[in-house]
């Protein structure tokens, strides 16, 4: 199929591909609490991840960021997709959970990478839909299928997280 047969015009939602990497040690997730000259969630903690860059498939954006923010390595697999519906453009995130952790954590200008136990998540500054992504996947195990989701701000600007069965 030509380029020109994708049915990409500026009438239909456009979606920016991003990446969300949660590596687990049992209870604990590793985490990155934004650094304080962040424009975004400064001071809050978030999963690893980031842009997808042009010429990328999700995996390899996945690894590389995870690479770039702690100088770690790991086996990820995919947990879920998140579109989130942020206006005109929104965000497919893509979620993965990783294992087999390789390397030694290293400094990174994006913020503190911590090890954070996931009842803690509850009772620490964080993005809006981190409990709710962390309690999705907690249960979750490689080989399982992945979920599905959309988020969206309502008329109060407050983020909802609605699942597909």
């Amino acid at each position: 199929m030509p380029k020109s047969d994708q049915g990409v015009t500026k009438d239909r939602y456009m979606l920016i591909p991003r990446t969300a990497v949660f590596l687990r040690r049992g209870d604990e997730y590793l985490l990155i609490k934004g650094a304080p000259t962040k424009r975004l969630w400064a001071g809050k903690y978030n999963g690893l991840g980031g842009h997808v860059e042009r010429g990328e498939d999700v995996l390899s954006s996945a690894q590389r960021e995870l690479l770039e923010e702690t100088g770690l390595s790991a086996d990820l697999w995919l947990c879920g997709t998140v579109i989130v519906d942020a206006g005109e453009t929104g965000v497919c995130l893509f979620v993965f959970c990783g294992d087999h952790i390789q390397g030694e954590i290293k400094a990174s200008e994006e913020g503190a990478i911590e090890w954070v136990g996931f009842e803690a998540v509850l009772h620490l500054p964080v993005v809006e839909d981190l409990p709710i992504l962390l309690g999705r996947i907690h249960g979750m195990k490689r080989g399982d299928p992945p979920f599905s989701a959309r988020s969206y701000y309502d008329e109060n600007d407050k983020l909802n997280v609605v699942f597909g069965e």
